[in-house]
């Protein structure tokens, strides 16, 4: 292996570290604004991604979207993943800040990814592109950078889909209740368990160019202009 190649794949690691660890993190965090101390107590407001760390989303399925595509003789994947979803009790966040408040732990995550991904184009915007005369520590933080402004973009393009178990889903679930519309609500709270499927056949079929490398170009681009 390259040393840029292990550059590519340590700074791909790393940002999509910051991306997950950091969208769960605001998720309890707006909750515990909120009165609700449930990911407090759980050790789950740290950094330490071993608190984090999900099987299937933060390892087998980055892992396979990576490097998959190299067994068939394609250039490397782009990174996806998840973390072990934060517990909040919905119902501390609700009685203490109504559903309004519900939302915004629905779209904390979101924000922060997008946040991140302004404040990461910018970066890409101000540095200039890595050349060999470059130090090593210049060409991985560009590297890792970009990574950054990417994998942000892709999981807060993927989490506002209203896929069941996600964000998005989460965020129509409590404005339906909000406005009495429980069959909405039922809708994806009885689906919540085909979530990852709906997930993996998004990923693995030609749905994935539409619902989100689509949007994903199209948010990169206005950034980078």
């Amino acid at each position: 292996m390259e040393l840029l190649d292990f550059f590519k794949i340590a700074a791909a690691i790393l940002a999509l570290a910051v991306a997950i660890i950091g969208h769960e993190i605001m998720h309890g965090w707006v909750a515990y604004i909120y009165k609700d101390t449930t990911a407090k107590n759980a050790g789950r407001l740290t950094i330490n991604p071993i608190s984090h760390i999900d099987l299937v989303g933060t390892i087998i399925v980055p892992a396979s979207m990576y490097f998959l595509p190299m067994l068939f003789g394609s250039e490397s994947g782009f990174l996806f993943g998840w973390a072990k979803p934060v517990p909040i009790n919905t119902g501390t966040v609700i009685r203490n800040g109504g559903y309004n408040a519900a939302m915004q732990v629905d779209l904390a995550g979101i924000v922060y990814n997008f946040t991140m991904a302004a404040f990461a184009s910018i970066a890409i915007i101000a540095m200039s592109q890595p050349t060999n005369a470059d130090s090593l520590m210049y060409i991985f933080a560009y590297i890792f950078i970009f990574q950054l402004l990417i994998i942000n973009i892709v999981l807060g393009v993927f989490n506002l889909l209203p896929i069941p178990q996600f964000d998005g889903a989460h965020f129509l679930m409590h404005l339906a209740l909000k406005y009495k519309i429980s069959t909405i609500a039922d809708f994806f709270y009885k689906n919540e368990r085909y979530g990852i499927i709906i997930v993996l056949i998004i990923l693995m079929t030609p749905l994935k160019d539409y619902v989100l490398f689509l949007p994903v170009q199209t948010i990169l681009g206005l950034l980078l202009s």
